[in-house]
């Protein structure tokens, strides 16, 4: 089936801070070709890793197989249930610099950190000076998901609980890795003149 399960959904996409259990990233994708003014679909759908393979390669490959006409402009969104990790972020910018008529916007659920906690923050940096817009999923990004990618059984998509407050957390700390590093130092040195 194009479309998710509802459970599958709910238990993989939920914004929760400490995420046990949830080792699998799924990653609902739309393409569209922009045609001046007017843009048109070309798919959507959804994927998950694959015998050790992570979801976001799996995906160049496929749009790769597509034989990509390097006269028009292209459109990607992605909704994944966890950011890349190093060397997904590395991959993907790399593709992106191969497809400069191609544009990647990235909504995650959650960001992934690995044991090198610094590793990861890099790749989302690295993807960023790509050109991809990587932001945290909010209700509007749930709500367009659940009609989207959702078997929804003509049901209404409902927040849980903390689902605001975790996107807002988690949008914090995804601003604080995407910040130039000299703008994190010039706040740092705003906040020892101001004695905090």
């Amino acid at each position: 089936s194009l479309l998710m399960n509802r459970k599958l959904f709910l238990y993989n996409f939920k914004n929760l801070r400490w995420a046990k259990g949830r080792r699998e990233t799924y990653l609902c994708y739309v393409v569209k070709r922009r045609d001046s003014a007017t843009s048109c679909s070309l798919d959507f759908g959804y994927l998950r890793n694959k015998m050790g393979c992570h979801v976001e390669v799996l995906f160049l490959r496929y749009i790769s197989a597509w034989d990509l006409d390097p006269g028009r402009c292209y459109r990607i969104t992605w909704f994944t249930s966890w950011s890349p990790c190093y060397n997904c972020a590395r991959h993907v910018a790399d593709f992106l610099h191969a497809y400069p008529n191609l544009t990647l916007r990235i909504f995650t659920a959650r960001l992934y950190f690995c044991e090198d906690r610094k590793a990861e923050p890099e790749g989302l940096r690295c993807l960023h000076r790509a050109g991809a817009q990587i932001a945290i999923m909010t209700f509007k990004d749930y709500f367009y998901c659940w009609n989207t990618f959702v078997e929804n059984r003509e049901k209404t998509f409902k927040a849980w609980e903390g689902l605001h407050e975790n996107s807002v957390h988690l949008s914090r700390k995804l601003r604080r890795i995407l910040l130039p590093l000299y703008e994190v130092d010039d706040l740092r040195d705003a906040f020892k003149t101001l004695g905090l």
